[in-house]
């Protein structure tokens, strides 16, 4: 007969033993995760969504009394729509470069471009708008006011939809070329190819090609002055406390000016030659500022280029500003511009029709930028500040400081170049001429003889000339200047075309408009 087993038997583990407990624990943590980053990527949609329906009915305070009111609230909702897309893909370049130099963080970089996109839009964004609405696509050229309103419709929503596109794939494109070869692409499709001003679109098709071009050269030009008479110099911080000062007079001044004509010159009658006198005076006064400042920043550093960058980091900031401004008085126009052209068409014989721009129209364009920003802008603004060349607070003020120049004498003359070129053809600038730099600058090589000896200084510049080594020390990715050209070059066709399918496909849908 077998012993009964007298063993003690383990006892049956609870249902809520520790180990139990851990997992469900842990379940729960990865469904909060899980939720919070589904919350992240509904909430920006939600916000943008509310700010639609928001225009929708501050359009219909206005404009219910009109006739034409239901296409009216249409535009101003797509004209919203467009304005925020232009905030995630065409705002992150202005404070790009300052962010890539580590001279603000990001949330602040957003908060001060939103402010001052903001500013720019209200103060000086009408001369361009007027480009935009009437230059390319009349509407006498048209034929009635119905088939023009519809064009400028279906540009605005084939244009916000390629940019969305864009910006869903990471890659900054033209807002200004999407607009323009939209309204091109919509009037081709509803009166032919006679109904496009092609020699104004001519003149804005050179803008785009000369503005990255002038960006750049400025950009390098800056640079090379910065080199030239402080980075190379035997006593840098000396050199940094003559020339910072006259670098921020000029910024302020070019500034001055700008804002002279386009702000306080929209309420009184002034000359250029008035804003000119205002611009130098504000800029000495700056730079006469600056040199205090510039000292007191500059006592106790060491004499080397790292410590160069504490005296360029306000400046920069201030120009990233400028250039906020300069490309919110710009770009809006591209939101905007469509929303003015069917006002105008369809409030024929009132005075909607003699208005230039509604100021709560141009409030919903800045505010749209200012939203689209905040809401998808850092993805892009990292792209621009630190995966095309590496920058420092030099580098980044001469790209700021280029393309704010460039953008302001373009919006003052009133054409809608491309903000986008203007700003990333700065940062290639930067970044080509420090190859070019780095190879063939004599006062380079006297300074590295002086500092290093000659044979320290010989064998890093025949390293330098090796086509191997020269390779492997490129500053500038190739691959995002072949990327960035080919999104540059396939962005008109593509909204172009886009629109003309949508009027086509609305044609079909509703008969001949």
């Amino acid at each position: 007969m077998a012993k009964p087993d007298l063993k003690p038997q383990p006892r049956a583990q609870s249902k809520l033993s520790k180990p139990t407990l851990d997992k469900d624990l842990d379940n729960i943590t990865y469904a909060e995760e899980a939720a919070l980053h589904l919350l992240r990527r509904v909430m920006p949609f939600g916000i943008g969504l509310v700010f639609l329906v928001l225009v929708m009915a501050l359009a219909g305070i206005y404009v219910s009394d009109r006739p034409g009111a239901v296409i009216m609230v249409a535009a101003a909702v797509l004209g919203g729509y467009m304005a925020m897309n232009i905030g995630a893909n065409d705002v992150t370049n202005n404070v790009g470069a300052a962010v890539g130099a580590r001279a603000i963080s990001i949330g602040a970089a957003l908060a001060m471009a939103a402010v001052f996109e903001i500013a720019g839009a209200m103060i000086a964004g009408d001369d361009v708008v007027m480009t935009i609405s009437r230059g390319i696509l009349a509407p006498e050229s048209v034929g009635n006011p119905q088939s023009f309103a519809t064009a400028m419709l279906v540009a605005l929503l084939a244009a916000a939809l390629w940019i969305n596109l864009s910006t869903w794939l990471n890659a900054p494109v033209s807002t200004t070329h999407s607009i323009v070869g939209a309204v091109m692409g919509a009037g081709v499709a509803a009166a032919g190819m006679d109904a496009v001003n092609w020699s104004s679109l001519a003149g804005v098709t050179a803008s785009w090609i000369i503005s990255p071009l002038l960006g750049g050269g400025l950009a390098a030009l800056f640079l090379a002055f910065i080199k030239e008479f402080i980075l190379y110099r035997m006593d840098k911080i000396g050199a940094a406390r003559r020339w910072v000062p006259v670098l921020v007079g000029l910024m302020a001044g070019a500034f001055t000016v700008y804002l002279t004509i386009k702000g306080i010159g929209q309420v009184f009658e002034l000359r250029r030659f008035d804003a000119l006198i205002a611009g130098t005076f504000v800029g000495l006064g700056c730079w006469l500022v600056a040199i205090p400042w510039i000292r007191s920043q500059a006592e106790g550093l060491e004499n080397r280029n790292q410590s160069l960058r504490k005296l360029f980091r306000l400046p920069l900031v201030i120009s990233a500003a400028l250039l906020s401004f300069a490309h919110g008085a710009n770009d809006v126009a591209n939101a905007i511009g469509p929303v003015v052209a069917i006002f105008q068409a369809i409030g024929e014989d009132t005075a909607m029709a003699r208005m230039a721009t509604p100021t709560w129209v141009t409030l919903i364009g800045a505010l749209g930028i200012a939203v689209g920003l905040l809401l998808y802008g850092p993805r892009l603004i990292r792209l621009v500040g630190t995966q095309i060349t590496k920058l420092n607070p030099m580098r980044a003020y001469c790209v700021a400081l280029s393309a704010a120049v460039t953008v302001i004498l373009a919006s003052s003359l009133g054409l809608p170049v491309s903000s986008t070129h203007i700003a990333i053809g700065a940062v290639f600038g930067v970044g080509l001429y420090r190859e070019w730099y780095i190879r063939n600058s004599k006062r380079r090589i006297q300074y590295l003889r002086e500092k290093f000896g000659k044979w320290d200084a010989d064998d890093e510049l025949v390293a330098e000339r090796d086509p191997d080594e020269v390779g492997r020390r490129r500053l500038v990715r190739r691959s995002h200047f072949i990327t960035m050209i080919a999104a540059w070059s396939v962005t008109v066709p593509c909204s172009a075309g886009l629109a003309a399918l949508l009027y086509g496909a609305i044609s079909l849908m509703f008969g001949h408009i």
